[in-house]
């Protein structure tokens, strides 16, 4: 039998060695960028020299990263910050994903799906000059403001409001291309069932709730659980480029206190300890959400 499995696997990747060689850059990128940063970790636990002379201090600068006052406040901005993209962003792809499947005009349909795909391959950069001139007080935003008898609002330097545009514009850039693993997932599903409820007299929200809802749930589940992984990112690029002396206080993440005192500072074991708590955080929500899915559903991540 395993004789079998294994000369069926060999013939499936003769069959589609093209496929498997598309791959291959992707996996450089992994190893490069992924894998091999996991063998110099041990920076965390060493007063570091680039040109050598590295000594061995344990846990000495997680101490001094978790009593220091600026670390206390970049970590609550970057859990606010995820927590809010997490809980208002997450369901918008799953509805849009259903939306879009329910469209019957194929020419607006593909219209709607150009519009939303594109902002994704836009560079923070761009995004953020693009948000910055809609909402400066002198634009788009503002001046419907002023013509309905409000004083203008600079959302870029306002504290209240700045969370609130890292949300906004990110829903804009990636719910779009993010509703292309449900629409895949929707695909799917057998048409048979569809046409079966429609004799039965389902309607079209009874169906979407009884049979496009369900067959997406191992979906959702699978992409809540990676994006638990990435909580503590919190988006550097995004930050980074939307971030300004008036809002630092309020935006300031794990990812740009590392890159600050890391690159630019030189404190090099420091921010790998802030990097390395980071991401023992991050592989202790997917363990948590992992088995607490298995324990309520009987589906987790594997």
């Amino acid at each position: 039998m395993e004789k079998k499995k294994k000369r069926l696997t060999k013939t499936y990747i003769k069959e589609n060695w093209v496929l498997y060689l598309l791959l291959i850059p992707v996996i450089i990128f992994f190893v490069v960028y992924h894998f091999m940063p996991m063998f110099n970790m041990k920076m965390a636990f060493q007063d570091f020299k680039i040109f050598g002379g590295s000594k061995w201090i344990g846990f000495k600068n997680f101490n001094l990263l978790f009593t220091s006052p600026i670390f206390t406040t970049v970590l609550k901005n970057t859990v606010v910050i995820s927590l809010l993209k997490l809980i208002l962003i997450f369901p918008i792809p799953i509805i849009l994903s259903i939306f879009i499947n329910e469209l019957k005009t194929s020419p607006f349909k593909k219209f709607i799906q150009t519009s939303i795909y594109l902002p994704h391959f836009l560079s923070w950069v761009i995004i953020a000059g693009i948000w910055v001139s809609f909402l400066s007080p002198t634009g788009a935003v503002n001046e419907i403001i002023s013509m309905l008898g409000y004083k203008p609002i600079d959302f870029m330097t306002n504290k209240a409001y700045i969370k609130g545009v890292l949300v906004v514009s990110e829903a804009w850039r990636s719910v779009g291309w993010d509703s292309i693993i449900y629409l895949a997932a929707i695909i799917r599903i057998s048409h048979v069932l569809y046409e079966a409820a429609g004799i039965d007299g389902a309607s079209r929200w009874q169906q979407v709730k009884y049979i496009t809802l369900p067959a997406l749930y191992p979906t959702i589940i699978t992409v809540l659980i990676l994006n638990l992984g990435f909580f503590m990112n919190a988006g550097f690029d995004q930050v980074y480029n939307f971030m300004n002396d008036s809002v630092i206080s309020s935006i300031d993440i794990l990812d740009t206190y590392v890159y600050r005192i890391g690159l630019k500072s030189g404190a090099y074991s420091v921010s790998a300890a802030a990097s390395f708590f980071k991401g023992v955080i991050g592989l202790f929500l997917i363990i948590c959400s992992h088995l607490f899915s298995k324990k309520v559903s009987g589906k987790g991540l594997w």
